[in-house]
Order: C-alpha cells, then sequence, then structure tokens
C-alpha cells in the first residue's frame, strides 16, 4: 500500500491565504453537501431536518450516506461479558481488556440480555439503511428529495491506492468542479470514507471544497481518539483528513459536541408537537436504537446527546460554534493527535452556545408541516 506521506504529496499545497478564506465561515447561501450516517442514531435526522426546513441559509445540493457500523466492538463485548460472568477482571490484563466496553458489558448483564443478541450491522448494511433514513427524513419536512440524495460507499478504505468509487463520490467530485459557483461545504458527519474516496480519485477538487466534520477529542489533548466512531471506522480516511491539506473545520464531539444535550421533557415540549418530522424526531429519541444496542434503561431520566447538529449550527451563526485557527495534527496509527507548529492551518471549535443553538431548532421546526 502507498503510505499516507506519499498520498499526501500527490496533492496541491493550498496557497495560505486560500486556505484562511476556506477556514472563516461562509456567507448565506453557501453550497453545502451532508454526508450522514443517518441510521446509526438519532442526532444526524435533526441536523438535516434543521437544513432542510432553512432554504433561505444555505443551498443544499444533496446529501450522501456514510457507511456505519459498531461490528469493531463485538469481539471486546462479547469477551468483556464473559469476564464479568466468570466473576469480573482477574488480572490486570482483563481490567486493562474491558476499558471502554466495561460499562456496556455490565449494562448486557444486569439486564440479563444475549450478548450474542446483539444486532452489529455490517457498513454495506448501515449505507443502505443511511440511504433510506435520509429518504424518510426528506419526506417527513415535506421536501422533495429527487436527484438530491446519493448512497455511499459499501465499506471502508483498505488501501490509499483503492478509492471506494460510489454515487456519493461521483456527486461530491461533480460538485467540487463547479467551481464557478464557489466551492462546497462537506457538513461530514460520520466516517470519512465518500469525502476520502473522493479526493483520491480527483485530488484537484482540494482547493474548492471545506470539510466540516465532526469527530473525537479536541487536537490540544493526550487522549487515544479510538472511542470516537466517526473517527474509528475508518482510521485511513480519518488520517487522510488531516495529512492531505484539504481546507478542513474541526468540531470535536468530546467536550465541544458533547454539550448539545437534551432531555426527554425537552423533547415533549418542544420537539414533540412540531409536525410529521417533530413526531418522528420523537419517535426516534422514545425509540432510540443506541438504548437497545448498550442496554439503556429508564430513558425518562436521562438526556441523550444530539452530536451532529453542531454542523449545521457552525454553518448558520458565528455565535453559536466559538472557533480558534491552529495549525492540523497528524493522527498516527496509534490514534493519538501529534502535534507541529508547522503544519497546515486547520479551524477547531473549543466551546457553542448550546441554549441558543437548540433554540434555533426549536424555531425552525415551528415551519414544519404536519
Amino acid at each position: 500500500m502507498t503510505s499516507l506521506t506519499e498520498i499526501a504529496a500527490r496533492f496541491p499545497k493550498l496557497d495560505p491565504a486560500l486556505m484562511e478564506s476556506r477556514l472563516a465561515r461562509p456567507g448565506t447561501n453557501a453550497r453545502v453537501i451532508i454526508d450522514t450516517d443517518t441510521a446509526n442514531e438519532i442526532d444526524d435526522q435533526y441536523a438535516l431536518a434543521w437544513a432542510l426546513l432553512s432554504p433561505e441559509r444555505l443551498n443544499l445540493e444533496g446529501v450522501t450516506a456514510e457507511p456505519f457500523s459498531f461490528q469493531h466492538h463485538k469481539e471486546g463485548l462479547i469477551k468483556s461479558v464473559q469476564i464479568l460472568k466468570n466473576g469480573g477482571p482477574q488480572n490486570d490484563d482483563e481490567e486493562k481488556f474491558m476499558g471502554g466496553l466495561g460499562g456496556w458489558a455490565q449494562r448486557i448483564v444486569d439486564t440479563g440480555r444475549n450478548v450474542e443478541d446483539v444486532n452489529f450491522v455490517t457498513p454495506e448494511q448501515g449505507v443502505e439503511l443511511s440511504y433510506q433514513e435520509i429518504l424518510t427524513i426528506y419526506k417527513k419536512c415535506g421536501v422533495a428529495s429527487e436527484g438530491k440524495v446519493f448512497r455511499g460507499a459499501p465499506g471502508y478504505l483498505n488501501d490509499y491506492d483503492m478509492p471506494i468509487e460510489s454515487d456519493s463520490t461521483r456527486f461530491i467530485i461533480e460538485q467540487a468542479r463547479k467551481r464557478d459557483d464557489g466551492p462546497v461545504y462537506i457538513l461530514a458527519m460520520g466516517a470519512l470514507t465518500n469525502i476520502a474516496s473522493a479526493l483520491l480519485v480527483a485530488p484537484d477538487i482540494i482547493d474548492n471544497i471545506v470539510v466540516v466534520w465532526t469527530a473525537s477529542f479536541p487536537s490540544y489533548t493526550p487522549f487515544c481518539n479510538a472511542p470516537s466512531l466517526n473517527l474509528v471506522q475508518d482510521r485511513l480516511a480519518s488520517q487522510l483528513l488531516f495529512e492531505c491539506g484539504v481546507p478542513h473545520v474541526y468540531l470535536p464531539g468530546y467536550h465541544v459536541g458533547a454539550q448539545l444535550k437534551i432531555s426527554y421533557p425537552e423533547m415533549e415540549q418542544f420537539i414533540k408537537p412540531k409536525g410529521a418530522i417533530g413526531g418522528y424526531l420523537w419517535h426516534l429519541y422514545t425509540n432510540n436504537p443506541l438504548h437497545e444496542m448498550f442496554a439503556i434503561t429508564g430513558q425518562e431520566t436521562k438526556t441523550w446527546v444530539i452530536w451532529d447538529i453542531i454542523n449545521v449550527a457552525w454553518l448558520f451563526d458565528e455565535s453559536y460554534v466559538s472557533m480558534r485557527t491552529t495549525t492540523s495534527p497528524a493522527l498516527n496509527d496509534a490514534l493519538y493527535w501529534e502535534t507541529d507548529p508547522n503544519r497546515h492551518l486547520m479551524a477547531e471549535a473549543y466551546d457553542l452556545n448550546r441554549d441558543a443553538i437548540f433554540e434555533d431548532i426549536y424555531r425552525t421546526l415551528e415551519r414544519a408541516p404536519t
């Protein structure tokens, strides 16, 4: 396989002034593609609905479906449950192995579930589920979807020399090459397979796209990024984003996007009554597929993070997401950040205004059809 360094050398290096302009928030009616693993849980649906019901604030060129899968956790979860059923960790190695899976495994045991019954969809199943869910959100919002929704990659990158071409990849390249229309902002809300594949197929588009991605920890933290589903599913694609020099607005999930929690009473009062889409979002909240997968009970007393609305919030109002300009870190093979002040620029979020963001969503849903 061609190395990441060799691949990165194939991309044009952007003029610093152009990079700075690309990293700034665009004005109204920016050209936008939403790249989303919509059926993974319930947050992408809020982000997509917010965008679809705000046509005066963006030019939504289309929506591309991303694959998703939790299969990378399956073997570890089964082993962790077995450790617990055998009396718990017997040594430091077992304690360390369970790590972040311990809470999930414990809930499986406590609720009397069979770990083998946990449904781990494949990436190919995930992308089709996402495609169909995007169509559902369009319909619930009363917006026509014809020619606007595209299937993405059925799996993840295994080799930089073998990008995965799909309807989504071709659509991204087509839109990026409409240079007279200005840059296209890709609001990336899942694994980066579609976007990375487009860049690998057509490195020349690097100067006319901006990738606005939410995932993982801030670049200044010393933590391993493995807990981030958006980052860990397609490691090669994630590494490419930070290495190739594409303009990148990075919206960390942990510590930043994680503030975007909504509660059961808020859902019931401010979301549920808002037309067909409000009723559907309420249904998703009260039938959350990750509650089932993670064996979470007592949802009435718990909040849920609506992570991916941060992408739309960044686009809509500069007061919603606090940003800084920094240099792009490298993402090493162990999934830790390696920082270097001499690397290319990147915009990064460090805080947000949670209440203002949700208040905007509530106002926007007022226009939803019944």
